[in-house]
């Protein structure tokens, strides 16, 4: 433990301002202490969650075991909304501020994906052990350090593990806790996402398009002379390619996946790309966007004039995902309370941009950011993603403790 422990008189109740003399306060020393001690056990707990498949769109099965734990723990109101969000209170002496502490039960991976953990000295490696097993692993961690110690919070924690945060889940569970199962309830928010000990309050925004091109199709060489919906994509591609985008603040495009046509000798019917675009400033990121949407129709105008509008060429320019962009301001009170606590568990801790849950609460102006959950990770999204145990507990530590302080 790096923390310098000196006994303050503050029985019951947690009146000190700053991390550091809340880390010395009896009541808080006792839930850290309990956290080191449970390591182990949600160590096995966060396998045991990481070995339920949680798909996109099929978070059903865990959310329902997460449902069992929130009740076993003792949170108030448990109950899973309409998006599949199990959410658990657990009271202050007050509603209020509201901290909403959560960690995201989907994964990137496939139905029917090998989860089984693999287990060698410190390391464990399945599909999701870090992203986010390691998350839901933490939260449930805190809240049984916050029971045992029988820590009272001035104001109240809820803890959510929600859905869709990954892919095209398109942050759903954080937007409907925001839109409407919470509406309006949330002071503070806290995700703990993947691995380490960084704090996220940069959300980096995109734009998701899933593009189908569609003309009548014919034979390639009887037909010929019809608007050919893939060269039209084609078109597309190619001047989305030539986009100049800023360097700063980071802006990128991408067209990540193409299909379509039947066979070397038919004029398509259709073609599809997916277009990904992101920015951390949202008027880079409509800049981008207002020239994605150009060039697609550019491409099809083109393509009908090159064959004259025989069988023209039509798109569907669907949007698939959209992830708000927003921030909070490192001068904010949320930021340097998190940095505070970090700076006992780790030298420095670095600031950072990301897509998290914590877009949704940053471009709504609530105060908000993503921590790791401690340990080490690599292969993040992959078959081959790892979670390194070594000195985990003090991410369920610099958790546990900036809950603490952040629920006042």
């Amino acid at each position: 433990m790096r923390i310098a422990f000196f006994f303050l008189a503050a029985a019951g109740m947690l009146h000190a301002q700053t991390a550091s003399t809340l880390a010395v306060d009896p009541t808080v020393k006792a839930a850290l202490d309990a956290a080191q001690r449970n390591e182990a056990h949600f160590i096995d707990e966060q396998i045991r969650v990481c070995e339920i498949p949680a798909p996109p769109f099929k978070e059903e099965v865990r959310a329902r075991e997460f449902e069992r734990l929130f009740q076993q723990a003792g949170l108030k109101d448990v109950r899973i909304d309409k998006a599949g969000n199990v959410i658990g209170v657990r009271p202050g002496l007050s509603a209020h501020p509201n901290l909403l502490f959560q960690a995201h039960l989907d994964t990137v991976f496939p139905e029917g994906t090998d989860v089984k953990v693999k287990r060698n000295g410190l390391i464990l490696a399945a599909p999701g052990i870090a992203d986010d097993c390691r998350g839901l692993a933490v939260m449930l961690s805190v809240i049984r350090a916050l029971d045992e110690a029988k820590v009272q919070t001035p104001g109240t924690i809820t803890f959510v593990a929600d859905t869709g945060e990954e892919g095209l889940g398109d942050l759903r569970g954080t937007k409907e806790l925001f839109n409407v199962t919470l509406k309006g309830q949330i002071d503070k928010f806290v995700s703990v996402d993947g691995t380490g000990l960084r704090i996220t309050n940069i959300g980096v925004g995109s734009y998701r398009y899933r593009a189908t091109f569609k003309g009548p199709g014919g034979h390639s060489f009887g037909a010929f002379g019809l608007g050919n919906p893939i060269q039209a994509m084609g078109r597309a591609i190619a001047k989305i390619d030539e986009f100049e985008v800023p360097t700063t603040p980071k802006t990128t495009f991408n067209v990540g996946r193409v299909g379509g046509g039947t066979s070397v000798n038919s004029i398509p019917f259709e073609g599809w790309m997916e277009v990904d675009m992101r920015s951390s400033d949202k008027d880079s990121l409509e800049t981008v966007h207002a020239k994605y949407k150009k060039a697609v129709q550019q491409a099809v105008d083109e393509e009908n004039k090159r064959w004259k509008g025989r069988g023209p060429v039509t798109v569907d320019n669907a949007l698939v995902g959209y992830r708000p962009a927003g921030s909070t301001s490192a001068d904010s009170a949320i930021v340097k309370t998190a940095v505070e606590v970090s700076k006992l568990f780790a030298e420095n801790p670095p600031l950072g941009e990301s897509s998290t849950d914590a877009n949704v609460p940053m471009n709504l102006g609530i105060p908000a950011i993503t921590i790791g959950g401690g340990g080490g990770g690599t292969a993040n999204h992959s078959l081959d993603e790892t979670f390194d145990t070594k000195d985990s507990y003090l991410g369920t530590q610099r958790a546990l403790l900036l809950a603490v302080a952040l629920a006042r």
